[in-house]
């Protein structure tokens, strides 16, 4: 077996597809890791903004999270929804540009790219982060670490939808099943304690208060929070990666996801107030998750705890696979409207959409780098893109209900208007209280990229409109004049020569003199090729020799080419260029590289006549 087809798999066929779609169990683990994942650093993200309120900052989570739970139900059911209406795969793209309009899809585009982008690098450097957490001595290298996650990760997706799902199936159940003991038996604890119940690992102390309670404070500690949120969205952009009935499965998934994820929100939120546990300065030598100390506190230091700080490390950074299941969808919807390169359209080796894998992974890595793998340092990024895509979808939802003009439809209209009420007003309220500490970076990199894709979108048009209604063939059409660059008369030349002639009776070698050319090639050419020739009767082709007294070489070659092309404006003019094939990549090098040059310089200064042609001549080895 070849070490490709072992570490990705062997290549499926098209006919194969319908083995790669999923069930409810594999879809949780593959669409809804984003979502249930977000537990673990969406309340951390809103108890870091509480420390300076003390020890009382903890007991404001609760209401903090019920709120965000409160909008997590809107949007469920807003999604319910989308699945309904597009059951091939209701996107906020899709959905704003059918409903909204092209600039609307666009932005929701731009928008969730951000967001899944954000998605892998923040789910990775969390899982890191918990690593860290149980093993403090690991934390020179998080950098290195969240590197190498996600190279582990590309590897694994890149084996197909059923394989990931596969072998993310076990960590998703067993993190569950974990948090769920830890929320179970602590809530019994402190039932049983009369809601004060005594941590069996002290959490460290809160630092005292050194800020008093302001709205503008809680607005930042809700936004921070609503990272929480992040990943809902993800079913209903991939209701085509489930098996038949792929909109009943794909809800039922939702359903499964947004009821999990409450659970793990409310249960956190309860704890943490009752065992007192905030959090600790991200960056600071004592820094703890609050998962961490929430389950030392409930569980004791023992293998359950190695257990369960090993789960949510592996589903922290498995989330990513959020992002590694809807990005190259996405990308590949935008590019069907011609808004992105073609390439993302194209099915790899195992039926994905592998060019939208190799963007989001350069993406990632690229951002992990600028932001040191730090999970605090992503935060502020974060959510935006995702309430953006939220508000655009829903409101696009709206207008989908209006245009069918159903009088059914009035209770969908509310459920998907208020949808996109909450959600945004939840991303104004995200954007301004996240713009100073890096949200900006987010506001200034959708428009970027809808400029791009805007500027792919008039290069399509115009390709298209250029290639278009080509006229037919006109039966005895002149053949080409043919231009042979010549340095030499060797074995090379000769079958670059011979191919010429082979296609046109009109034949032109061209030959540069500069000062270290060969002086013998005038009599080669009498000797070798017109006498031969003129024995035959063929007709012959002509020798022209071009003084060089600068050495220039490609340039006078580039010139005569589009000389020609002036001087026939009714015919072709065909470059036919020599190429050395070697036997190993290191001798490539070795040999002088003016063909590629020469053949690219002809494409970008011919007017559209220039044809070239690579003649090949293979090294043996």
């Amino acid at each position: 077996m070849k070490l490709k087809d072992l570490l990705l798999g062997r290549p499926l066929a098209t006919a194969d597809e319908g083995a790669e779609h999923i069930g409810p169990s594999a879809g949780i683990s593959i669409f809804g890791l984003d979502a249930l994942s977000s537990a673990a650093y969406g309340p951390e993200a809103a108890l870091t903004l509480l420390i300076p309120l003390g020890l009382a900052g903890i007991h404001f989570i609760v209401p903090v999270i019920a709120a965000i739970l409160f909008l997590l139900t809107i949007v469920f059911f807003s999604y319910r929804q989308t699945i309904d209406a597009y059951p091939g795969g209701g996107g906020s793209f899709t959905v704003a540009s059918e409903n909204l309009g092209a600039g609307a899809g666009l932005l929701a585009a731009a928008a969730l790219m951000i967001d899944y982008v954000l998605t892998a690098a923040v789910g990775i450097s969390a899982g890191v982060g918990a690593l860290v957490s149980a093993f403090p001595i690991l934390h020179p290298h998080i950098l290195a670490l969240c590197l190498l996650i996600l190279v582990v990760l590309t590897l694994v997706n890149l084996r197909g939808v059923k394989d990931s799902g596969a072998v993310f199936l076990a960590p998703t159940y067993i993190f569950l099943g974990t948090l769920i003991t830890v929320i179970v038996v602590g809530m019994a604890r402190a039932v049983a304690a009369g809601g004060h119940p005594v941590a069996l690992v002290a959490a460290p102390a809160p630092p005292p208060a050194v800020e008093l309670l302001t709205w503008w404070l809680m607005l930042k500690v809700f936004a921070s929070g609503c990272a929480a949120m992040t990943g809902v969205e993800a079913v209903s952009n991939g209701v085509t990666a489930f098996r038949e009935p792929a909109a009943r499965n794909a809800k039922l998934t939702l359903t499964i996801i947004v009821i999990l994820l409450m659970v793990l929100l409310a249960g956190i939120a309860l704890l943490c107030r009752a065992y007192g546990i905030g959090a600790t300065i991200p960056e600071g030598p004592g820094y703890e998750s609050v998962l961490s100390q929430l389950i030392k506190a409930v569980m004791g230091k023992g293998i359950f705890y190695y257990l369960s700080m090993g789960s949510i490390l592996l589903v922290l950074s498995l989330s990513a696979n959020t992002a590694f299941a809807d990005f190259p969808r996405l990308t590949r919807a935008i590019a069907l409207h011609d808004y992105l390169p073609h390439v993302f359209i194209l099915r790899g080796r195992r039926l994905l959409f592998s060019h939208g894998i190799y963007a989001l992974v350069g993406l990632t890595a690229v951002l992990l780098i600028i932001f040191g793998g730090v999970t605090d340092r992503l935060i502020p990024l974060y959510a935006i893109g995702a309430f953006l895509a939220f508000t655009l979808s829903q409101a696009g939802m709206v207008m989908h209900w209006k245009k069918q003009g159903h009088a059914g439809n009035t209770w969908k209209i509310f459920i998907n208007g208020f949808g996109a009420i909450a959600t945004g007003v939840t991303l104004v309220v995200v954007l301004v209280a996240k713009f100073t500490s890096g949200a900006w970076v987010t506001v200034l990199l959708a428009p970027a990229l809808i400029l791009v894709m805007r500027g792919v979108k008039r290069h399509y048009e115009a390709v298209s409109k250029q290639i278009a209604d080509a006229p037919p063939i006109a039966a005895g059409s002149i053949g080409p004049y043919v231009l042979v660059p010549m340095d030499r008369w060797t074995r090379i030349t000769r079958k670059a020569l011979a191919f010429a002639m082979n296609i046109s009776s009109d034949v032109e070698a061209f030959h540069v003199h500069a000062d270290h050319s060969d002086d013998t090639l005038e009599a080669a050419w009498k000797t070798e090729v017109l006498a031969p020739l003129q024995a035959l009767g063929k007709p012959l082709p002509r020798l022209v020799i071009y003084p060089s007294p600068f050495r220039f070489v490609v340039h006078p070659i580039l010139e005569h080419a589009l000389e020609l092309e002036k001087q026939y404006p009714d015919r072709l003019i065909a470059v036919v260029l020599t190429d050395m094939v070697v036997a190993h990549w290191w001798q490539g090098p070795l040999h002088n590289q003016r063909s590629e040059l020469l053949n690219f310089l002809l494409m970008r200064k011919g007017k559209g006549r220039i044809v070239v042609i690579n003649v090949p001549w293979y090294i043996e080895p």
